[in-house]
């Protein structure tokens, strides 16, 4: 079984600088994965690419030769790889061996993952290669500084969640750029209650009761829960790995090591 991340999320979030720091985090701790660009638009990296779209559409060239816009040519990228996934996408895939991890660095455009069919599809045919894969959604943490804006970021990471139908793993990124991290103790992992109380606040009588559904439907979908992500220390960027592999089973089927060793003789 192959392992795979659908590293997703807004414009900015820090999606591919993400996927540089676990990189080069399990270079150190000599662990081998395979980061895969998957933005037709993208232009540098901080990190070796074992797949890249460009290789079979460009944005650049779809804009120029059929005239489209940036968010149109990459709707087009994106369903040009969808009639390609058992070409292009299977062909590169059969480089990798079973067990392979691939991290896929996703574009930024939120309609991909919550308006459009193409990622979901995408997801199937890696399930179809037996892979297991998991989604992890960036949001950032400078825009999560009050009950409105957190709201808002929920919808939006389960509007990908319901579109997608597989694992989950939310994560706040730039808390390193944070400068009052208590802002955020709040909304790392909060209470219902608290929630409901923060937007009746701010928000006139006559959202009451939108506020009471939007309130039932972040915490049905258990949407409330963030992990924080700073990338300048080790053990967070450690934690969050440990999270996603425990998401999809990484790692299980492993044989235990058993340190030999003799006891003691009583004196």
């Amino acid at each position: 079984m192959g392992y795979a991340q659908l590293v997703i999320g807004p414009a900015g979030s820090g999606k591919s600088t993400y996927c540089s720091s676990l990189y080069e985090h399990c270079v150190a701790s000599r662990r081998t994965i395979h980061v895969v660009n998957l933005d037709p638009a993208a232009e540098n990296f901080d990190y070796p690419v074992a797949m890249d779209i460009r290789e079979l559409i460009s944005l650049d060239d779809v804009m120029e030769e059929l005239g489209l816009g940036p968010n149109g040519g990459l709707v087009y990228c994106m369903e040009h790889l969808e009639d390609n996934l058992d070409d292009w996408l299977t062909e590169e895939l059969d480089n990798y061996l079973d067990d392979d991890y691939l991290v896929f660095d996703c574009p930024g455009q939120i309609e991909l993952y919550s308006h459009v069919p193409v990622f979901k599809n995408f997801m199937e045919h890696l399930k179809r290669k037996n892979f297991s894969v998991c989604a992890v959604y960036l949001l950032d943490s400078q825009f999560m500084t009050d009950v409105t804006k957190f709201i808002s970021g929920c919808m939006a990471c389960l509007s990908a969640m319901v579109q997608l139908e597989i694992p989950h793993v939310n994560i706040l990124s730039k808390m390193d750029l944070v400068t009052n991290k208590k802002d955020l103790d709040d909304f790392l992992d909060p209470e219902p209650t608290f929630l409901l109380s923060e937007l009746n606040q701010r928000m006139g009588p006559q959202y009451a009761k939108l506020n009471k559904a939007l309130i039932e439907l972040v915490s049905n979908y258990s949407m409330v829960s963030f992990i924080p992500l700073d990338l300048r220390k080790e053990k967070s960027i450690q934690y969050v790995l440990g999270q996603i592999d425990n998401c999809i089973q990484y790692g299980e089927d492993a044989d235990v090591k058993v340190k030999d060793f003799d006891p003691e003789e009583d004196e």
